[in-house]
């Protein structure tokens, strides 16, 4: 197999690498990180501008049609400036969701919108009690004339408190965890009997859980068809995982290049750490983790666009469980390694770090995939 990019996928690739190392130093990261915003809407702008928030979307839409692959190039060089702005959820979840399940009428309203940066989404799919089953959702849509109303409460949507369109899960029948009777709606933030609640996530980002009390929409905030969302919700999120994968192996290289950096300058004994053996092996183990980690974000791309297989779902979990332990185990050892200076706030190393661990707890961390895993194997 060749898992050399084609010139398109290079050229789309190194767009995106020029735009971070010249939008995105760190310095100005740490400024939009404690902005109200919580990112740069300049940024988001020219990735709109540039059409990078085009390229999964069909050309019929205003976008590029890409692959997997596409979305993982771009989603490898803003891990690698460890960038805020909310693609993923945006592009990737949402525009996903919205692509699969939307009417035609639903598509043309927010597809072309998003494919130009212009309307940016969150996505609410985790409840407080759910741990990774999306399936769990305590959220209920009632019928009320010729709308639905909306009670319940949906955790950490990155992005969410800037987001124009939130899109939620919700229970229209069923038990709380049976995987059907999900319904998926989109929701004005503004709307009377929405909350937000605002917070900053550990990894420099904004998060906020949103309170829906008694919320009132009509019939088109509905997408798809009643209680039929949980297969759109298990296949994008498939996407997603695949995209935090490209993500995590960004950070990853960076991490490694800082520690390697680290080693080859800071002196002890009168010579550079980097010359001690034992370091030597530790970076050597650190880098045979980054290539299985990139191996297994490649194979994740390849197959994030295919149809739903429990082979897809077994990629896919194999490669979050390897890419979200290899994620942890270097940025332990990356901090180890760097001594103190690798936790100062004021040091990008530690802001790979804490990516990395976040990432490894978005959608499933190592150990659920590695049930999942285990579990499609049984099933096969």
């Amino acid at each position: 197999m060749d898992f050399n990019l084609n010139e398109e996928q290079q050229m789309l690739q190194d767009t995106v690498a020029r735009l971070v190392r010249g939008e995105y130093e760190f310095e100005k990261r740490l400024k939009y990180s404690e902005s109200e915003l919580g990112y740069s809407e300049e940024f988001w702008k020219q990735l709109g501008e540039l059409g990078l928030c085009a390229v999964p979307f069909p050309e019929e839409l205003g976008g590029f049609g890409g692959s997997g692959v596409d979305v993982q190039s771009v989603m490898t060089e803003l891990g690698r400036g460890l960038c805020l702005e909310p693609y993923m959820q945006t592009v990737v979840l949402g525009g996903g969701l919205i692509s699969q399940a939307g009417n035609d009428n639903q598509k043309e309203e927010w597809l072309s919108r998003i494919a130009t940066g212009e309307i940016k989404i969150a996505v609410g799919l985790d409840e407080p009690q759910s741990h990774y089953n999306l399936n769990d959702v305590e959220t209920r849509a009632e019928k009320s004339g010729s709308g639905y109303v909306l009670n319940g409460r949906k955790g950490v949507l990155i992005g969410g408190h800037a987001a124009d369109l939130i899109l939620v899960s919700a229970r229209t029948s069923g038990d709380s965890r049976d995987a059907d009777g999900l319904s998926l709606f989109a929701i004005d933030p503004n709307a009377e009997g929405v909350e937000r609640r605002v917070y900053p996530t550990m990894d420099g980002a904004k998060g906020c859980d949103v309170f829906l009390n008694n919320v009132q929409v009509g019939a088109d905030a509905l997408i798809g068809e009643e209680g039929q969302a949980g297969a759109a919700i298990h296949y994008q999120t498939g996407r997603a995982v695949a995209a935090l994968c490209a993500e995590a192996v960004g950070a990853m290289e960076e991490a490694i290049k800082l520690t390697l950096d680290y080693l080859k300058t800071r002196k002890q004994f009168g010579v550079p750490i980097g010359k001690f053996q034992v370091l030597q092996h530790r970076m050597v183990d650190m880098s045979s983790e980054l290539e299985q980690a990139r191996s297994m974000s490649i194979l994740a791309a390849s197959v994030a666009n295919d149809d739903a297989s429990d082979e897809r779902d077994r990629i896919l979990a194999a490669a979050k469980n390897v890419i979200g332990r290899a994620g942890q185990f270097i940025a332990e050892q990356s901090i180890q390694l760097h001594g103190g200076i690798g936790m100062t706030w004021e040091y990008s190393l530690a802001h790979y770090a804490k990516r990395l661990i976040m990432i490894n707890h978005q959608f499933g961390d190592d150990d659920f995939h590695l049930e999942q895993y285990a579990s499609l194997l049984q099933a096969s």
